[in-house]
């Protein structure tokens, strides 16, 4: 089952992007961002190697919490896979807004954020160090819940390849559908970096828990989406790409002068400094600290 789902990805992103290539190029007459796809590729190449290298290394984890179970969700029917959904969705959720707001989870998932553009590659760009960042720590509490850790794994990849048709800027808003499952509206707000639209949108196949928890936040025409990071990158390395926020925190720790500021370095929100001067979200909204 994973082999297939891992096809179907690939043809997405394959299909997919020929589309966009052929109506950014015929339709708005526009160049295409080769070194930035290049760059795309390249991480998501070496993504794959160190998946390869790692595979295996969290199983024993989920079936450890799934041999000390509370209970047991049957997947023998429609509502068994639909509550396994619904949970892996709230987990997703969960990790990809600390991935916002947590400094040492950011430096994994700033990768998927620093291209300047936005397009259907984009998707390639993901995290190559999250065994690091400890985002697969949010589902480990789903086997121990009663989500068997091969449903677990299943429904992140679901998850995952329902996301690559969103990276894009060819579909418009979808009407009703706005209100219930993420689009591509919602996830081009996602990656912007107008301060209206910083850290929002956080889910993967839906947007309800953006509108439940306060995260959510719709594209509005009169504010045009601008992509990338705070600061934008402006290398097209993957090796610089992957490894730039951590030389940044490695940098900070050194200055470090108390546990409080490594604390604050490692786990504080992105941009947060001791003087609490920093450029981090809050004040970037209130307009204190200007968007690059």
């Amino acid at each position: 089952m994973s082999s297939t789902i891992a096809m179907i990805s690939l043809g997405l992103l394959v299909g997919l992007g020929l589309v966009e290539f052929l109506w950014i190029r015929l339709l708005q007459k526009n160049s295409y961002p080769w070194a930035d796809v290049a760059a795309s590729i390249g991480i998501k190449i070496g993504r794959r190697l160190i998946k390869l290298a790692t595979a295996g290394l969290l199983a024993p984890v989920y079936f450890w919490a799934w041999d000390h179970r509370l209970w047991q969700i049957p997947l023998k029917g429609i509502a068994g896979w639909a509550t396994a959904f619904m949970m892996v969705e709230f987990a997703y959720y969960w990790q990809h807004r600390m991935h916002h707001e947590i400094r040492w989870m950011w430096a994994a998932h700033r990768t998927h954020h620093s291209t300047n553009w936005f397009n259907i590659l984009t998707t390639s760009r993901t995290s190559v160090t999250g065994l690091i960042s400890g985002d697969w720590l949010f589902y480990v509490p789903l086997a121990w819940l009663g989500v068997h850790p091969l449903a677990i794994f299943l429904l992140i990849a679901v998850n995952l390849t329902y996301q690559i048709w969103l990276h894009t800027e060819m579909v418009p808003k979808l009407g009703p559908l706005e209100w219930v499952l993420n689009t591509p509206s919602h996830h081009r707000v996602h990656h912007a970096v107008n301060p209206r639209y910083l850290d929002t949108n956080y889910g993967g196949v839906l947007i309800i828990f953006d509108r439940l928890f306060g995260s959510f936040a719709a594209e509005n025409k009169t504010d045009p989406c601008r992509y990338g990071l705070v600061k934008p990158e402006t290398s097209h390395n993957p090796f610089v790409i992957v490894f730039r926020e951590y030389v940044a925190i490695a940098r900070d720790l050194y200055r470090a002068r108390s546990l409080r500021e490594i604390a604050g370095y490692l786990f504080g929100p992105p941009g947060w400094k001791p003087d609490g001067m920093g450029a981090t979200t809050q004040r970037i909204r209130a307009g204190i600290d200007p968007v690059s």
